[in-house]
């Protein structure tokens, strides 16, 4: 028999003695309703975990939960200060914050927990929160030399600012000289291109100034190393370790194979532009294919750009092409990874030979030595409304002395587009994270030589470091071929207006070719790795269907047709998610 809650209620209530049954008539049946329990505040805020990763966003610290008499009862959290916020019962990272171990007078934050009943009681405690210092710089100290740095590749260095340079003047600085009547002919226009490509050692090279950055803490590409240029180190051009010959019929990609060389192209590519600039000079004004001006005198009249053909050529023949074919090989005695890690690269040096080929490698992709400490909106440069740090944008000054230090704190060339595609899955159900992969590995590589500075490496620990090298150099790679892809579908969507039904009105010339160039720049040097995740064949096709310029009047639709398959080749190749290809 179940009983009524009121009768229950009053049963027990006599049972104690609560109550007073008496005789009496009905009506003297009154009776004081039983004492609400007091209630207890909270008596502690429980924290699941008290460490939290430097350098993460929105880091979570752990769950948080309350102790109290009171069963059943809820509660609600709250923390002092704004850099933590608590989202449910989640102690995280608020918006906007990254905590950094790396020069820090404590690792230990203090932080203020509140929990509150439903009764409005509450307790408050301070807890401690130890930033996880994790290995995140690519810094290493000298086994060989007190207090010194083992970390040495200021000779790639210079070649991102060369490469910088040359695109600097050709962009933003050649039309302005001819204008001013600096440049009389043909001669004078691939003098200067090749002051920045192949620098005559004696008479010019410590006159290139550092111009495409403001604040740069050298004024000289020479205040950072001794002479450098970009010729030697085009792919073929530095034959000791790579793959292929490729200035003896392997290179491919460019008309029939071995028609070309790497170096050979560059020629053909500042050829063509210095045309350009006679045209300039002589006043006669080009048109492209579809009889309009062309304004820009690094623009072809067959829908070539080649400011970003030649430097998006130079990074994948020369910074791709040495760190994947030379640096972090090991087909090459005496090369790479298989160089001597006991004895001083030279006299007085504070770095191995295999120290200062990793670094070498690792200098080409671009990245400042505390990359893992940016946000990818960080590194590509595209810092705007409160999406990340303004002062992080790009490069950071991180050892506060005013400059940025192009040996350190910049990030180069593919470095950057890597955090590009990144950001471009960054909501997708595959979501990559190259920038993490490829220095997570490299640190880890470098690491793993610095600690056995003094020994070779046994062949286990060789094979585990060649594991780390080609782990960073997939990053890298798999960023490129994204990059392909995302020009893909950038030249796919420029052709539409000159496609079946589209509106010819609506097509921009400048962005056709600038991403076409783009495009064709960077999947030229897909062939240009021994570890390459493309076969001959498909490369050798993925480039025919590309063409050596877009198609701009003919089979318009078979052109974008052709785009299509060479996407699905680079698909294929890689495994790559057909959501991120699809939106890249």
């Amino acid at each position: 028999m179940q009983l009524k809650k009121t009768i229950l209620a009053t049963t027990i209530a006599l049972s104690m003695g609560l109550l007073t049954a008496c005789g009496g008539s009905d009506s003297d049946n009154s009776s004081t309703p039983p004492p609400v329990p007091a209630n207890n505040a909270p008596t502690d805020v429980v924290l699941s975990d008290v460490t939290v990763d430097e350098n993460t966003v929105n880091a979570v610290v752990g769950t948080l939960s309350a102790v109290d008499a009171d069963s059943g009862d809820t509660h609600t959290f709250s923390v002092a200060g704004d850099q933590f916020v608590i989202d449910g019962n989640t102690l995280k990272l608020a918006d906007g914050v990254i905590l950094n171990a790396d020069g820090v007078d404590s690792l230990e934050l203090e932080v203020e927990l509140t929990v509150t009943d439903s009764s409005d009681a509450s307790f408050t405690k301070t807890v401690t929160v130890t930033i996880n210092d994790l290995m995140d710089r690519y810094a290493f100290d000298s086994k060989l030399v007190d207090d010194k740095s083992s970390v040495s590749y200021t000779g790639q260095n210079a070649r991102h600012i060369l490469i910088a340079e040359l695109n600097n003047y050709i962009k933003n600085q050649l039309e302005a000289d001819i204008d001013a009547n600096k440049l009389a002919d043909k001669a004078a226009v691939l003098a200067k291109l090749n002051y920045f490509y192949n620098p005559d050692e004696t008479t010019e090279y410590d006159d290139i100034a550092i111009t495409f950055i403001d604040n740069s803490k050298d004024g000289l590409i020479s205040d950072l190393t001794g002479y450098k240029n970009l010729d030697g180190k085009v792919a073929g051009n530095d034959s000791g370790g790579q793959h292929e010959d490729w200035n003896n019929g392997a290179f491919a990609g460019w008309g029939a194979k071995g028609s070309i060389t790497p170096t050979g192209l560059i020629a053909d590519l500042f050829d063509r532009l210095a045309d350009n600039a006679v045209a300039k000079i002589n006043g006669t004004i080009r048109k492209d294919v579809l009889g309009n001006d062309i304004t820009k005198v690094y623009v072809d009249e067959n829908g070539v750009d080649l400011v970003q053909m030649v430097q998006k050529f130079l990074l994948m023949s020369i910074t791709y092409s040495q760190a994947a074919d030379d640096y972090f090989g090991v087909d090459t005695p005496g090369k790479g990874l298989t160089t001597d890690n006991i004895n001083p690269a030279k006299a007085g040096a504070a770095y191995t030979n295999l120290e200062h080929q990793f670094d070498e490698g690792f200098g080409y992709f671009g990245a400042a030595r505390n990359y893992l400490e940016y946000s990818d909106v960080e590194i590509a440069g595209k810092v705007s409304d409160g999406n990340g740090r303004s002062d992080w944008n790009g490069s950071h000054d991180t050892d506060g002395d005013g400059k940025i230090d192009l040996r350190s704190e910049y990030n180069f060339g593919q470095s950057v587009n890597a955090a590009k595609r990144d950001m471009g899955t960054a909501d997708n159900a595959a979501a990559t994270d190259y920038t993490t992969q490829a220095l997570t590995a490299f640190i880890a590589g470098r690491k793993l030589i610095n600690d056995n500075v003094g020994a070779a490496l046994s062949d286990a620990q060789l094979e585990t470091l060649k594991g780390h090298a080609t782990d960073g150099l997939d990053a890298w790679e798999r960023a490129i071929v994204a990059t392909v892809v995302h020009y893909i579908n950038d030249v796919t969507a420029d052709l539409a207006p000159l496609a079946t039904g589209g509106n010819s009105a609506d097509f921009d010339y400048d962005d056709l070719a600038k991403h076409y160039s783009e495009m064709k720049g960077f999947a030229l040097g897909l062939q240009f790795s021994e570890y390459a995740g493309i076969s001959d064949a498909d490369f050798e096709m993925l480039h025919d269907l590309m063409g050596v310029e877009p198609e701009l009047t003919g089979d318009v639709d078979g052109y974008i047709t052709d785009l299509g398959k060479a996407r699905d080749i680079l698909q294929a190749s890689y495994d790559l998610d057909a959501d991120n290809v699809a939106n890249w």
